[in-house]
């Protein structure tokens, strides 16, 4: 499927040279596994066409935050023409596609909208974001299937998950990203125990699974169980690795609970649970992946429920207080049911998307230092991503706003994606002193 490209997309360019900091964002939550980075002299003040390095067109949406490695951008999408899963590599330097692949397999399981490119109508089998350590790109969709190339594009291996596992049961089209970290590739299936839309069976196990990222093949696959029930079992986060109290660990957040696992064996560290008392609701499932800082291990609740601090380097099973630092308490500001927090220079950045208002909290106390009303009348569910002094986070029209982190002021506002566009849910990525900004139709690099 590799081929020249010319004909398939449009791409404008707008000259400027590449800053010589070529620094990375190797997954969704960026270099620190918390939307941070180091990176410096980005701009604040940005448009369409003011300070844009270039602009790609894309074939179709993604709510994919774009991978950036060194000179290659790493991007997912579907092909809106045909329905295909792409993997797609660009030029950090022009914006030209340099290797591009079909790399869905078809398969499409239970009774989806008879589309091959999603299972339900709000989001597309693309979603995941794509990983990379720099020697292998891994992409994943929400079908299952797992692909990865060397960063020339050469096809390393592929996968089906669904058809080495059974098919996921999920109300939603599941969208968890892959972890790369310590030479294996980590994913989470938290998902339902009994069908659910004709899909999958009784008795469905939770798990999470460890690959050889040179093969693909599995180094270990642990049922990762819980009491939670219906679609709380269900979870659309990532592992995030964390290394404190003397160990590393990978953190998996869904089914009502948090636990900590060994990176090498999968064995179960630590657990704590839960922000849904008794496991009475039914339909809680989980988005935001666990946020790590200030000693503190971060589990935000779903719906208006509280985000819980965990105390980071627990040992065995705790509940409730036991093992807690703070929670935001009933009816707080500080709740998000889909983004992802941010932990940036010390303190945590709590976007909610149905308090429409974004907060700083410090992770020892819990403690509101400032929230901020968001602007316009769309949606904000991308994760917020930071460096530099600056906050960026997009809504679901594309709209991008920068935030002063010490008092939440709003320095810039402007709209990136199309008049009507909805559902735009990526992320911010950042590398060297670059943005990239992916819209429901196009990427762009600024600078």
């Amino acid at each position: 499927h590799r081929m020249k490209t010319k004909a398939l997309f449009a791409i404008a360019t707008i000259g400027f040279s590449l800053g010589t900091q070529a620094a990375n964002w190797p997954n969704w939550r960026g270099p620190n596994h918390d939307g941070s980075t180091d990176a410096s002299s980005l701009p604040t003040k940005f448009s369409k066409t003011q300070n844009v390095k270039w602009t790609t067109n894309l074939p179709g949406p993604s709510a994919g935050t774009p991978i950036i490695w060194e000179d290659k951008v790493f991007v997912s999408s579907v092909g809106k023409e045909d329905g295909s899963l792409l993997a797609l590599c660009l030029d950090r330097k022009s914006g030209k596609i340099l290797w591009w692949d079909k790399a869905g397999s078809g398969y499409q399981p239970g009774n989806g909208d008879g589309q091959s490119w999603r299972l339900d109508s709000r989001t597309d089998y693309a979603s995941p974001s794509p990983v990379t350590d720099g020697k292998t790109v891994v992409f994943f969709y929400g079908n299952g299937d797992l692909v990865a190339y060397d960063l020339s594009g050469k096809r390393k291996w592929s996968r089906n998950l669904q058809k080495d596992y059974g098919d996921f049961t999920f109300q939603w089209t599941f969208s968890s990203s892959p972890t790369l970290y310590d030479n294996r590739l980590y994913m989470q299936i938290l998902q339902r125990d009994e069908p659910v839309h004709g899909r999958g069976k009784n008795d469905n196990e939770s798990f999470i699974l460890a690959l050889n990222p040179e093969n693909g093949k599995a180094i270990w696959k642990k049922t990762r169980p819980s009491k939670a029930n219906k679609e709380s079992l269900e979870s659309f986060a990532t592992p995030i690795p964390y290394e404190g109290a003397g160990r590393k660990e990978i953190v998996i957040v869904g089914g009502d609970v948090l636990t900590g696992h060994d990176p090498v064996s999968g064995n179960e560290l630590w657990r704590w649970g839960t922000w849904n008392p008794n496991h009475r609701e039914q339909w809680w499932r989980l988005v935001p992946s666990p946020v790590i800082g200030g000693g503190v291990i971060l589990a935000c609740g779903p719906k208006k429920a509280p985000v819980f601090a965990a105390k980071a380097g627990l040992k065995g099973t705790h509940s409730g207080e036991n093992g807690q630092v703070w929670n935001s308490g009933p009816n707080s500001v500080v709740t998000t049911d889909v983004p992802t927090p941010l932990f940036y220079k010390g303190k945590f950045y709590v976007l909610s998307d149905l308090r429409k208002a974004m907060s700083r909290v410090d992770p020892t106390t819990g403690k509101i230092e400032w929230t901020v009303q968001m602007p316009g009348k769309y949606k904000w569910r991308g994760s917020p991503t930071a460096a530099d002094g600056k906050i960026y986070v997009m809504n679901h029209n594309g709209e991008v706003v920068v935030m002063d982190p010490s008092s939440g002021k709003i320095l810039h506002q402007t709209p990136m994606g199309e008049k009507y566009d909805d559902n735009t849910r990526s992320s911010i990525a950042i590398a060297g002193s670059q943005i990239f900004i992916r819209t429901n139709e196009k990427l762009y690099c600024v600078q």
